[in-house]
């Protein structure tokens, strides 16, 4: 049963463009309501360029913490009051908590992605990984990835973005999108961090160089995903973005309340949202 809300209910949100498809609110609240907490959680849309008013809204009023989903991740740090280490090395935070009117922002999902990828039994350390992207969540996850030991190639569409994003990988490559097949093919692990797919586009690659030895994750997460659905039939052990936003989740739960997050809760509120 969900807690009333009072006027002692702390609020916390999540802030995307587009937002309304989020499953946070019903992961967030689950686990308020697993833990006991005073909390409530919400999805807020917030068009491009507006991220420093909704920023300031946040210190305006009260809200205790915040999500950052796609495309804000950069626009947020920069609106931050003061960043965690790993924040101010990516630029990027999707992640924020409210203390004494200051905003900390922090990033949590290189950490959440490796978690889901030891789901699929599968660990980073000596991997070949090509990473598509090079917004806020690709840098999270090029930084999560090489400090884990893989080899890292990020493909995008502009190739400045992805050599800075590489540079955060030891040794790390950079390719244009549009030549990702071969980096796809050379790999084992492949990670989508765009947002092609979302509406049922096709992958910015040609799938059908992979294989049995592939590990794919699209960090999106409708059900099945284009690229899923054809990694899997290409034998590749393949999934969506759930397991990486659960583990993000429960990583800036910890942040936010004090308390440990109930996983398997969250995880099962993920699945029947």
């Amino acid at each position: 049963m969900t807690a009333a809300v009072t006027g002692a209910t702390r609020v916390a949100a999540i802030i995307g463009d587009p937002v309304e498809h989020s499953r946070s609110p019903a992961i967030w609240n689950a686990a308020f309501a697993a833990t006991g907490l005073d909390w409530v959680f919400v999805a807020l849309p917030v068009p491009r360029g507006q991220v420093p008013a909704a920023m300031d809204g946040v210190r305006t009023l009260g809200i205790a913490a915040l999500s950052v989903t796609m495309p804000h991740k950069m626009d947020a740090a920069r609106a931050c009051d003061e960043l965690t280490p790993t924040a101010t090395r990516l630029g990027a935070v999707n992640s924020v908590l409210t203390r004494d009117g200051r905003l900390l922002g922090d990033s949590t999902d290189g950490e959440g992605l490796v978690r889901a990828l030891v789901d699929e039994g599968c660990t980073a350390d000596g991997q070949r990984c090509v990473v598509l992207g090079a917004g806020g969540a690709a840098r999270a996850i090029v930084f999560a990835l090489g400090a884990a030991g893989a080899q890292v190639t990020v493909a995008a569409r502009r190739v400045s973005e992805a050599e800075s994003a590489a540079g955060l990988a030891p040794d790390g490559e950079a390719c244009d999108l549009a030549v990702a097949t071969d980096a796809v093919a050379a790999a084992t692990i492949v990670i989508n961090a765009t947002p092609v797919g979302m509406q049922g586009e096709a992958p910015a690659f040609d799938p059908s160089v992979l294989g049995t030895d592939h590990v794919v994750i699209d960090t999106i997460y409708p059900a099945e995903t284009p690229l899923v659905v054809a990694a899997r039939a290409q034998g590749a052990r393949a999934t969506n973005g759930l397991g990486m936003l659960v583990h993000q989740a429960a990583l800036s739960f910890v942040r936010f309340t004090g308390v440990d997050a109930p996983l398997e809760v969250m995880r099962a509120a993920a699945s029947t949202s």
